[in-house]
């Protein structure tokens, strides 16, 4: 049996049997005015984070939810794009499918605002997506990619870069490794289906961002996720596992390398009336400038620059 067989048959386990305690959400759940999540589906809220930030829903946009589970981030990602069809949600698992279609059901129960035609759930998988190129303007993922091996997460990420239109993102919250993986644990296949034992590095992890093409990454959270304990697990010592969500934009890698964006500041504390590097970042003395972690190297190296740690938390704005 193939490491996405043993996914399969795990995720068909949990959509009969809610198993609330597979992933420890970190994020709270997002509020919205009118907005109801029924209980069914909180329960079934398999994922380490979030995917959904309103700043990146504006404008009505088609999104495609690559791994539906109970349906909650379809359902609100209908809260922002509330027509037919805007939401359009695969899933590989028959079972989790029919799961996601009752609880929309019960959504729309509990919801005046919501039709279940706002959703459409479909069969399909990451490496598969059944849309056109250039096609729909956000690509969510939450806990799953993470599961796929280096070279089906190759295949993944293009897939969705595919899809993207110009400029889209692809929003995504996965497990990241504060280390590498022990070999052991890589291979032990339900491990990684519970997300255990898939995740990267976060280097390795953007590093595959990059490699499909994504020129700009933005991490919009970094915190702790699970602790893989050293006995239980067979380890030399403990091994941490966090958080991370981030959101990548379909526009050309620089010829300098990417932009990522982790809350890097930059902040002047000359004398002079601005601070020109000769390559479009202007700083005004003693105001913190957002960059990306590329120019933050750069600006570094002056002695009248200060540039701050990562915050784990952008939002937009500043330059790179």
């Amino acid at each position: 049996m193939s490491y996405l067989e043993t996914v399969a048959d795990f995720y068909t386990e949990v959509a009969e049997t809610p198993d609330v305690g597979l992933c420890c959400v970190q994020s709270t759940p997002l509020k919205m005015p009118g907005l109801t999540v029924p209980c069914q589906m909180q329960e079934m809220n398999y994922g380490c984070g979030t995917t959904v930030h309103p700043a990146e829903l504006t404008g009505d946009p088609t999104v495609l939810y690559v791994g539906v589970g109970g349906g909650l981030e379809a359902l609100q990602f209908a809260y922002f794009s509330r027509r037919a069809g805007a939401v359009v949600a695969v899933d590989p698992v028959e079972s989790m499918r029919a799961a996601a279609v009752r609880n929309l059901a019960i959504a729309a129960e509990q919801n005046d605002w919501f039709d279940p035609a706002f959703v459409s759930i479909q069969a399909g998988d990451a490496f598969n997506l059944p849309m056109p190129d250039n096609s729909v303007d956000v690509v969510a993922q939450n806990c799953l990619f993470n599961i796929f091996e280096p070279e089906d997460l190759a295949k993944a990420l293009a897939e969705a870069y595919r899809v993207l239109k110009p400029r889209g993102r692809l929003v995504m919250s996965d497990p990241i490794a504060t280390r590498e993986i022990p070999a052991h644990l890589k291979k032990d296949e339900r491990l990684r289906a519970m997300c255990l034992s898939g995740a990267l590095t976060y280097e390795g992890y953007t590093q595959k961002i990059v490699d499909a093409g994504f020129g700009q990454v933005e991490v919009r959270a970094r915190r702790p996720y699970r602790l893989l304990n050293a006995k239980t697990y067979q380890m030399d010592k403990d091994l941490m596992l966090e958080s991370l969500d981030s959101v990548s934009f379909k526009v050309p890698v620089p010829a300098d390398g990417a932009c990522i964006f982790t809350g890097k500041m930059a902040v002047y504390a000359g004398d002079q009336p601005y601070f020109d590097d000769g390559d479009g970042h202007i700083l005004q003395p003693g105001l913190p400038l957002a960059i990306c972690d590329k120019t933050a190297n750069a600006l570094a190296a002056s002695d009248e620059v200060t540039v701050t740690d990562s915050s784990w938390y952008y939002d937009g704005g500043g330059c790179c």
